[in-house]
């Protein structure tokens, strides 16, 4: 019978103790992994050790997934893959959310050059030979755009890391 990549001889031929200990190494990954209690695996190693035939390991191990299964694996590394995918995108959103919250807090506590540094600022751009357009620099008062763009992406950010935590979640789940 094949089982985790190891040939365990066709039902009543008799197993060597090579079998029995890849049996008991399968037994004690099942055990590890929480798929089996202590006295379970107490029980199976003994009837392991006790095997005569290929029918009675495959019989200790029948209800236990292929730990070395190709496609098992493969399933497990992809799913590896996608938890941490979803946790770097949830650590660089959260960064970026606090950027532009922050961002929109600076715009909104700021009230723009005060009028002694609007003058400075056109005396200089004069003196320089450079053409001070009409509304430079911008009169004070609120910065409606230095504060709704950065806040809508914020917010946009906080609900991407609600969607990946869920998502994170529901990966999480045996």
């Amino acid at each position: 019978m094949q089982r985790a990549g190891w040939n365990y001889p066709d039902q009543e031929l008799r197993v060597s103790d090579a079998d029995r200990d890849q049996a008991l190494g399968e037994l004690s990954q099942a055990f590890q992994a929480g798929r089996i209690t202590a006295d379970e695996f107490d029980q199976r190693s003994g009837r392991a050790l006790g095997a005569r035939t290929g029918k009675e390991l495959a019989a200790l191990l029948a209800d236990l997934p292929v730990a070395d299964d190709p496609a098992t694996q493969a399933a497990a590394l992809q799913r590896a893959h996608r938890v941490l995918g979803t946790r770097i995108a949830i650590g660089t959103s959260t960064a970026a959310a606090i950027v532009f919250a922050f961002a929109a807090i600076a715009a909104a506590l700021s009230h723009g050059p005060s009028l002694q540094q609007r003058e400075l600022a056109r005396e200089i751009m004069t003196r320089q030979g450079l053409p001070v357009p009409p509304g430079f620099p911008p009169s004070p008062g609120f910065d409606w755009p230095g504060v709704i763009a950065p806040g809508a992406i914020a917010i946009l950010l906080v609900v991407l890391i609600a969607c990946l935590r869920v998502r994170l979640a529901r990966a999480s789940r045996p």
